[in-house]
């Protein structure tokens, strides 16, 4: 591995924002038919790609994100790097790319985070935001997979993702346009996902929603996930209260904060049911009480309330409209862990050393 030192000022906290400040280093490792190579330390810069580089005609370009976190005892911690690792092998396998192994991608991971160990923010709610990235470099317009990857890890000293902090948000819910349909790349975290949402996204906003809700591709009936985070919500029936969520499956991406949160409820007492849910039990059971709370989840924004639902026909308010008690509970907890306020009795945070 090589290294090249240089010197970037830490941004101040309250000018970071999310995922628009980054560290003065990045990793990089090449895979060609002889195998990966070691990963190389070197600086933040542009990558020079001829314009028949394949990732810009065939999208093979797959991507992680995750956090780096500074503890109350100076440490620097990564959360559940294992699971981003295993889903990053995942995604290359659909998208016929090379498989990372768990012991490079934390390697190349840990060796930036130990390079640009100054810049992980200690803030409450704040961390180093982590983007593993893969992309096709060979240089040719055949239509096949690639015999040439970069695979490079960025960082990103960042605040919360939305500008609200934990303010409930409000979404909209697809109608029209689905995210993934069966068989296709739903479970895979490819960049071609991210850009066919774009368009919906783009509706979202102009109807004042700050994220979208999108429904199955067969029957456009049943909850699936918002355009980066998974959903769920809390029902209450005859006294018991339930979590639940969407299962996982080929139109689903298997988040690591989702699975996270499912174990912390069970933690907390709270039953947890993953099963299908259709946008009509959410719609009426906000209007019956049954359904008292709801929100999102992901690495970049961990727990989210959702306080207000819109469609093209209608709106509705979920439970009093502001983040629900077991929204706020289970994200204290994950937060506490990540954090390191709170014990790691599941051992999820990695010391980088």
């Amino acid at each position: 591995m090589t290294t090249t030192p240089t010197s970037v000022p830490t941004a101040p906290a309250d000018a970071l924002g999310f995922g628009q400040v980054f560290t003065p280093h990045m990793t990089t490792m090449r895979w060609t038919s002889g195998g990966w190579e070691r990963p190389r330390l070197r600086r933040f810069e542009n990558l020079a790609l001829s314009p028949a580089t394949m990732v810009f005609h065939y999208g093979q370009a797959i991507f992680e994100g995750m956090k780096a976190y500074r503890h109350p005892d100076g440490g620097v911690r990564l959360f559940r790097p294992e699971r981003n690792a295993a889903r990053m092998m995942a995604s290359a396998r659909r998208m016929a790319m090379p498989e990372l192994p768990e012991g490079d991608f934390v390697e190349a991971v840990s060796l930036l985070i130990d390079a640009d160990r100054e810049h992980v923010p200690a803030e409450p709610g704040h961390s180093l935001y982590l983007r593993p990235f893969m992309i096709a470099t060979e240089v040719t317009l055949g239509t096949r997979p690639a015999r040439e990857y970069l695979f490079l890890v960025i960082a990103s000293p960042s605040g919360p993702y939305f500008t609200g902090g934990f303010d409930a948000i409000t979404v909209w819910v697809s109608e029209d346009h689905p995210r993934a349909h069966p068989g296709g790349t739903g479970h895979a975290k490819c960049a071609g996902n991210y850009a066919a949402g774009m368009l919906v996204q783009q509706v979202a906003a102009e109807h004042g929603a700050e994220q979208v809700v999108f429904l199955d591709a067969r029957e456009r009936r049943w909850l699936e996930e918002l355009g980066g985070m998974n959903l769920f919500l809390v029902r209450e029936v005859g006294g018991r209260q339930t979590l639940v969520t969407p299962p996982v499956s080929d139109t689903l991406l298997e988040g690591i904060t989702r699975s996270s949160l499912i174990i912390l409820a069970d933690d907390l007492g709270l039953g947890v049911e993953e099963r299908p849910v259709s946008f009509e039990e959410w719609r009426s059971g906000a209007a019956d009480g049954t359904v008292t709370e709801a929100f999102a989840c992901g690495t970049a924004a961990v727990v989210t309330p959702i306080g207000t639902v819109r469609t093209r026909s209608a709106e509705f308010v979920v439970g009093d409209g502001r983040p629900g008690p077991w929204t706020t509970r289970l994200r204290e907890a994950l937060l506490g862990i990540q954090e390191g306020t709170a014990p790691d009795r599941h051992g999820w945070m990695r010391t980088i050393s």
